[in-house]
């Protein structure tokens, strides 16, 4: 498989925009032309700043960049068609289905995709110099972006995977060591943040999963993974997965009061998927744990849950649907979905099934691009709070026709596996665990709060 950030890029006709033909989508209808034409350092500069920058920069991820009007004005047109069909920035949440706020949203607005087309079809204007807005201050891409969040400038502890030499032209590889986090007393997790620990790195690094081996005995009994059989995982010296990393994410952030736990011994065995980049390239993945101040213990765990569908066998020119259920064995929010598909996965949805029976869609996935790996994070008044008993469904979809453009062989039978031109079928769903009686106490404190935010708004 060619490394994610070339393939990203490799279009139908036009690789400097285009992440990959996706399925069909219908152009956003556009109400009727207001009688100002928009200019871009005055209308598109904020837009490009806000939303397409952090890739579209010079030697950042994207094959071009969108800071100034004379990089920006040749590829108008191509800009136009891109995110008039929602393909562009990538985010391929459908938007009349479940949740709508997200902490990370990174899609245009109606009024912003308004904007842009009608800036293209007026000409592409360049418009008054003294209207372009500052220009952002980008981060280096090899910096940790969240110690400023907490007055560092690095994280508070650095796991290093040993390094791994990918051949130029050579198979991919998964490497698999397991190394000592050196921590000798409890400690619980805010943030996390992982990357390749070069530039280069990052041109042969799929994903890179850390899954943590620790004694869940040693926990508190009430915080306890309950995904995890406590016998099984301390036999295993197994935690769970600590963290996923891949294209398009960068970390994660904990909720107030919640945090994930280290135990003391702890290792973190490394998952990591390297592709061919070329060039003979050394590299080492970087894990940065941003820990609470000591004595400041989170009151709630969160645990990241690989909840898959199984069942995989598609037959050629066959569009397949999978089911997965997962059964929450305590109450608990939901802050972040992630789908995980490979080639040939089209869609995915996440729905809840509460113990009385009502269901509830969280999310559907609508257009999945296996370009790009979308964590999908809920904004604080909407992250779903859901008791003990729910059953959350996982529900997949994927296509083996010539109609799946990434599709590389549609006469060929699929079935599961780490390979690329293989399938996979699961969602990374990050739960916070709660005890009932703070479920209820947090499903009312949810309540006041809806109701004051819309008084307010009266």
């Amino acid at each position: 498989m060619s490394n994610l950030k070339t393939q990203a890029w490799r279009g139908a006709g036009l690789a400097t925009v285009a992440l990959g033909a996706l399925l069909a989508t219908p152009l956003v209808a556009i109400a009727a032309e207001p009688t100002t034409t928009p200019t871009f350092t005055k209308d598109v500069a904020p837009i490009f700043q806000a939303k397409c920058e952090a890739c579209h920069r010079t030697d950042s991820i994207a094959p071009m960049s969108l800071v100034t009007f004379e990089e920006t004005r040749p590829f108008a047109s191509a800009i136009k068609a891109r995110v008039a069909a929602r393909q562009m920035p990538p985010w391929h949440i459908d938007k009349t289905m479940g949740i709508q706020k997200f902490k990370n949203d990174r899609s245009l607005t109606d009024d912003q995709i308004d904007t842009i087309v009608r800036w293209v079809n007026a000409g592409s204007p360049k418009g008054d110099p003294k209207d372009m807005p500052a220009a952002v201050k980008w981060p280096n891409e090899q910096v940790w972006n969240f110690a400023p969040l907490f007055g560092q400038t690095e994280p508070d502890l650095i796991i290093r995977s040993t390094p791994y030499l990918q051949k130029a032209g050579a198979q991919d590889a998964w490497w698999k060591p397991s190394v000592p986090t050196g921590l000798t007393e409890a400690r619980w997790v805010r943030a996390i943040e992982t990357r390749p620990s070069t530039v280069k790195g990052r041109k042969i690094v799929h994903h890179a999963i850390a899954r943590l081996q620790q004694d869940e005995s040693l926990a508190p009994a009430d915080l306890r993974d309950p995904d995890v059989d406590s016998s099984a995982a301390a036999a295993a010296g197994g935690g769970g997965t600590f963290s996923e990393w891949a294209v398009g994410k960068q970390g994660e952030i904990m909720r107030p009061n919640s945090g994930k736990l280290m135990l003391p011994g702890a290792r973190i065995t490394w998952d990591i998927h390297f592709s061919n980049g070329g060039e003979d390239i050394t590299d080492v993945v970087e894990l940065g744990i941003y820990f609470y101040p000591k004595g400041q213990e989170p009151k709630y765990r969160q645990t990241l849950g690989l909840w898959g569908t199984g069942g995989i066998d598609i037959a050629p020119n066959e569009v397949k649907v999978t089911q997965g259920f997962h059964t929450m064995a305590r109450a608990g929010r939901i802050e972040s979905v992630q789908p995980h598909m490979h080639l040939r996965g089209k869609a995915m949805s996440i729905e809840a099934i509460l113990p009385t029976g009502q269901k509830q869609m969280l999310s559907y996935i609508n257009d999945f691009n296996f370009n790009w790996h979308n964590s999908y994070v809920y904004a604080d008044d909407v992250a779903p709070l859901l008791p003990k008993g729910t059953i959350i469904v996982v529900t997949a979809w994927h296509d083996n026709t010539a109609a799946k453009k990434s599709n590389p062989d549609p006469t060929q039978w699929v079935g599961p596996g780490d390979r690329t031109v293989d399938e996979m079928a699961h969602a990374w769903i990050n739960v916070t665990y709660m005890s009932d009686a703070d479920y209820v106490a947090e499903v009312e404190a949810r309540k006041v709060a809806t109701t004051t935010q819309q008084q307010q708004q009266q």
